[in-house]
């Protein structure tokens, strides 16, 4: 049950910290400069902790075992840092563009939910979906 909250609150934190770093992003940054140094200290920090982790292989051996979803995360994760850098640089709010980005993404995860994982949806999740597109459309006016 730990893991179940606190999973939940991690991402939590972790989204308003992201979200406010990248609206204070310096206007005159190269953006892929920031990423850079974004990914440079993600990359430290997980080296850090893949040497305190637990783990019957080694460094080079855990490898082994990754197929290509590492490399597309790769490709996703920059593709979102870069869209939100350039969404608040066009004038984005804190405040209305991460919801409408989260938004939107959670009524196009619906589809892969219910056609690729077989997850259920049922008529709750459909009024839920439809309140989402309700507040997409007022909170854009």
């Amino acid at each position: 049950m730990f893991i179940y909250v606190f999973s939940i609150v991690l991402i939590v934190a972790s989204n308003v910290l992201y979200n406010i770093c990248q609206k204070s992003t310096p206007e005159k940054a190269n953006p892929f400069s920031a990423l850079l140094v974004t990914y440079l200290t993600a990359a430290v920090l997980t080296l850090i902790a893949f040497l305190f982790s637990k783990n019957d292989k080694s460094f080079f051996q855990s490898f082994a075992d990754l197929n290509w979803t590492s490399i597309v995360l790769g490709f996703s994760i920059v593709g979102l840092e870069l869209g939100y850098l350039l969404a608040y640089r066009a004038g984005w709010k804190i405040s209305v563009g991460s919801l409408v980005a989260n938004i939107a993404l959670a009524l196009m995860l619906i589809p892969i939910g219910i056609f690729f994982y077989k997850e259920g949806f049922g008529l709750n999740k459909i009024l839920g979906a439809v309140f989402c597109i309700i507040g997409l459309i007022l909170i854009n006016k």
